[in-house]
C-alpha cells in the first residue's frame, strides 16, 4: 500500500522540476530515534568519587588491613583518606619499615578494590610541632618512589606537612609563607608523576603560589603544567561564611574554584558550623558551584544526619563526583566484515563534578554462546563530560576481524592501569536500570548486531 510518502516520490520520479525538500523531511521524521535508555536512581560506588572513609597511622604497625575496608564497597563506599602522621621522624630520615607498611597499605587498597586520598603530616594537635622544610624535602624524596610505583589507587594527593593535621596552618618552623608552601608544593609536583593530581588547602595559598587570580582554562588543562596539577581540598566546608577562614575573598575565590574545578578535583569534610547548620538547598548549590568530588562521611557528623532526616543524604550518595548515564545509542543491527560499522552513543553527567583521571572505553562485541569477545578501544575522552552536558560518541569501527555470527553489544570504561583494567571494581558503572553487569563490570547497551560474513 503506497503511504504518503510513496505517493511523493512516485510523482518527482514522474516530474522534471520536483524538489526533494519534501521528501528529505518526511525521511526525516521517519528515521529511527535508536535505543532510549532509562535512568537509574540507584546508590552505587564508582572509583575516586562520593563519600569516603577516614584512616590514619602513625607508625610501622598501623597497616590497613581487610578487616578495614574489606566491606566499604558493599556500603557504597570507594574511596578512603589515609592520613600518615610522621611524628617519629621530624628529626630524622623515615625508617624502611614505615615505607615498607605505606607499600602494603596500597597493596591492601588494590586488593580491596577502593581508591585513597593521601595526606602526610607530622602532628594532629593544634599545639604540635611540624618539621622544618629540609626535613620536609628529605622526606618527600623518601615517599615520591612509593607513591609513584602505586598511582594506581591513588585517587589524589593532599598536599599536607605543614602544620597541624597538614593543614597549612600555625607552622612551629614558619612554613606558612607564600615562599615556603610554594617551595613545598612544587617539590611534590617535581618529585611525583605527572599524572597525580595534588590539592592545597585553600583557593588563596593556590594563586599565591602560581602569581595569578585566574583559574585553570581549558589550553593547559591536563598538562604536565604544574598549575594545571593542583586542586583544592576544604577541610571545613559549609561550616560559615568564610568557612573558618578558607576563602579570603569568598564570591571571587569560589567563581575561582568552580571553574578550576571543571579539571581539577575538590572536596574535603565538613565542620561543627560557625551558625547555622547548612540546609539540602544550601549543600546541593554549593557542592553543584563547587563540582564537590568527594566528602567525610563520619565528620562532622551532626552535619551528615540532619541531610538524612532531611530526606537529601541519599541524592548526595548519588551525585558526589561524577555519575555517568545513558541517554540514547544509534547501533546498527547488521553490519558487514569489511565494511565499516557507524554507531553513535549519548551520554550525560548527572553528578556534581567530572571525571579527573583519563579512561579506556571500548564498545565491546560479545557472543556468550561462543565464547568469543572483540573490543574496540574508542576515541572517547571522558574527561570532557562535564555536569549536565551531552557528551556524543560517534565513530566508525573496521570490524574485519570478527567473525560471522550474532553479538550483544557493551560499553566498558575502564581503569588506565594494567594492573586494574581487568578488576570490575575500578571500571566505571552508567546509571541506567538494566545495563550493569557485575560480573564483567561492562554496561549492557541492549542491542544485538549480526556480522555478515561477505
Amino acid at each position: 500500500m503506497f503511504n504518503g510518502l510513496l505517493w511523493s516520490l512516485l510523482f518527482c520520479s514522474l516530474s522534471l522540476g520536483c524538489s526533494d525538500s519534501e521528501t528529505n523531511e518526511e525521511l526525516e521524521e521517519n528515521k529511527p530515534e535508536g535505543i532510549i535508555y532509562a535512568e537509574s536512581q540507584e546508590i552505587f560506588p564508582n572509583p575516586g568519587r562520593g563519600f569516603y572513609d577516614h584512616t590514619e597511622a602513625h607508625n610501622p604497625s598501623d597497616g590497613l588491613t581487610s578487616a578495614q575496608i574489606g566491606s566499604l564497597r558493599s556500603q557504597n563506599v570507594s574511596l578512603i583518606i589515609r592520613v600518615y602522621y610522621l611524628t617519629n621522624y621530624r628529626e630524622k630520615l623515615i625508617e624502611q619499615a614505615m615505607l615498607e607498611m605505606i607499600n602494603r597499605d596500597m597493596e591492601a587498597i588494590r586488593e580491596n578494590g577502593v581508591k585513597a586520598i593521601v595526606r602526610f603530616a607530622y602532628t594532629n594537635e593544634m599545639e604540635g610541632e611540624d618539621a622544618s622544610l629540609e626535613r620536609i624535602e628529605e622526606h618527600v624524596e623518601q615517599l615520591a618512589p612509593v607513591l609513584n610505583s602505586n598511582k594506581d589507587v591513588l585517587a589524589f594527593i593532599q598536599a599536607g606537612f605543614i602544620g597541624p593535621w597538614g593543614e597549612w596552618h600555625n607552622s612551629t618552623h614558619g612554613l606558612t609563607t607564600v615562599e615556603n608552601e610554594r617551595k613545598v608544593l612544587f617539590k611534590l609536583l617535581e618529585e611525583l608523576s605527572p599524572d597525580l593530581l595534588i590539592q592545597v588547602r585553600t583557593p588563596g595559598a593556590k594563586q599565591k603560589i602560581f602569581e595569578t587570580t585566574e583559574p585553570i582554562e581549558e589550553s593547559i588543562a591536563y598538562t604536565d603544567e604544574f598549575r594545571a596539577r593542583v586542586g583544592h581540598h576544604n577541610d571545613c566546608f559549609m561550616a560559615g561564611v568564610d568557612d573558618y577562614g578558607t576563602y579570603g575573598n569568598v564570591e571571587a575565590e569560589k567563581k575561582y574554584i568552580s571553574q578550576e574545578a571543571l579539571y581539577v578535583p575538590t572536596g574535603g569534610e565538613t565542620c561543627p558550623p560557625q551558625g547555622d547548620y547548612p540546609d539540602c538547598l544550601k549543600a546541593r548549590n554549593e557542592m553543584k558551584l563547587l563540582k564537590w568530588t568527594y566528602l567525610n562521611r563520619d565528620y562532622y557528623q551532626a552535619v551528615i544526619s540532619r541531610w538524612e532526616d532531611a530526606g537529601c543524604l541519599d541524592e548526595f550518595k548519588r551525585n558526589l563526583g561524577y555519575r555517568l548515564v545513558l541517554l540514547t545509542a544509534d547501533l546498527p543491527e547488521q553490519a558487514r566484515q569489511h565494511e565499516a560499522y557507524r554507531f553513535e552513543i549519548s551520554l550525560t553527567n548527572k553528578g556534581f563534578a567530572p571525571l579527573y583521571k583519563p579512561k579506556v572505553t571500548n564498545l565491546v562485541f560479545l557472543d556468550q554462546e561462543q565464547g568469543k569477545q572483540y573490543s574496540f578501544e574508542l576515541d572517547a575522552y571522558l574527561r570532557e563530560i562535564k555536569p549536565d552536558k551531552t557528551f556524543v560518541i560517534a565513530q566508525e569501527l573496521d570490524l574485519s576481524e570478527i567473525s560471522a555470527g550474532d553479538y550483544e553489544l557493551h560499553l566498558e570504561i575502564a581503569d588506565v592501569s594494567e594492573r586494574l583494567e581487568q578488576r570490575v571494581d575500578y571500571k566505571v558503572r552508567l546509571a541506567n536500570t538494566d545495563t550493569w553487569d557485575p560480573g564483567s563490570g561492562m554496561n549492557r547497551l541492549h542491542q544485538q548486531v549480526t556480522v555478515l560474513a561477505d
